[in-house]
């Protein structure tokens, strides 16, 4: 599951503007599978991870009540669902449309869990909305910044998506880091054994308006991921 916001570059990215397709699934039944798939699935994730990997959940401090955006480095597709079950409620991702259409069974699984569909090459003005409408509704947004997997922290250069939502919805972003998923389920996309952390950052609140204060966040944020995957770095006890 990628979460980018690296398909554009206006303010979560760039090109003409993208419509997400409508769906064909009756919207009461949507609903129910919504409220089925984060009813159990954060849980779910947390133990098979715990199982499969030692997943530690290590937190910095307590989240904030919502809305808020969270943010994370991305090495892996494990990296949403582990940051998902982490936060453990319901929250939106915003995701790259080209998952979309390849598997049945991931389409379904997006689906359930309410992903945000971001199309390459174009202004996504349907995610802007959704993300911002959520936000005002009390709800959570997640957003991978760098847009795409990378090799490690540092390859790629963030992008300033999650911050311009911040700043334009007057909400914080709690900062995540995945250390470790890249050693199971790397770029090679090839499962192997090993350890996953997921850190809770400190939450970062917008200072000011406009491009300052996109800029602003985001290096406030960046700082702590370079800082929080730092080999060198001591975890926190995990939960």
């Amino acid at each position: 599951m990628a979460v980018s916001n690296r398909a554009s570059s206006g303010p979560l990215g760039n090109g003409p503007p993208g419509n997400e397709p409508a769906g064909k699934e009756p919207a009461g039944r949507l609903a129910i599978r919504h409220r089925l798939a984060w009813g159990v699935g954060p849980a779910s994730i947390r133990v098979a991870a715990r199982l499969m990997w030692r997943l530690r959940i290590e937190r910095e401090a307590p989240f904030p009540e919502p809305p808020f955006i969270i943010a994370a480095n991305h090495l892996s597709f494990l990296d949403p669902p582990l940051v998902g079950a982490a936060w453990g409620r319901r929250l939106r991702f915003i995701t790259l449309a080209d998952l979309f259409g390849n598997y049945p069974l991931l389409d379904f699984t997006l689906e359930s869990f309410e992903a945000i569909r971001v199309r390459r090459g174009t202004v996504p003005l349907s995610a802007i909305r959704q993300s911002l409408a959520h936000l005002a509704d009390g709800g959570v947004v997640c957003l991978f910044p760098e847009g795409t997997r990378a090799a490690k922290w540092g390859e790629v250069q963030p992008l300033p998506g999650a911050a311009w939502l911040a700043v334009r919805a007057r909400v914080p972003i709690v900062a995540m880091a995945a250390i470790g998923t890249d050693r199971v389920l790397g770029i090679d996309n090839k499962l192997h054994r090993g350890r996953i952390r997921i850190k809770v950052g400190p939450t970062f609140f917008p200072e000011g308006s406009g491009r300052p204060a996109v800029d602003d966040l985001t290096k406030r944020w960046s700082d702590w991921i370079a800082a929080a995957t730092d080999p060198g770095t001591d975890g926190k006890k995990p939960v």
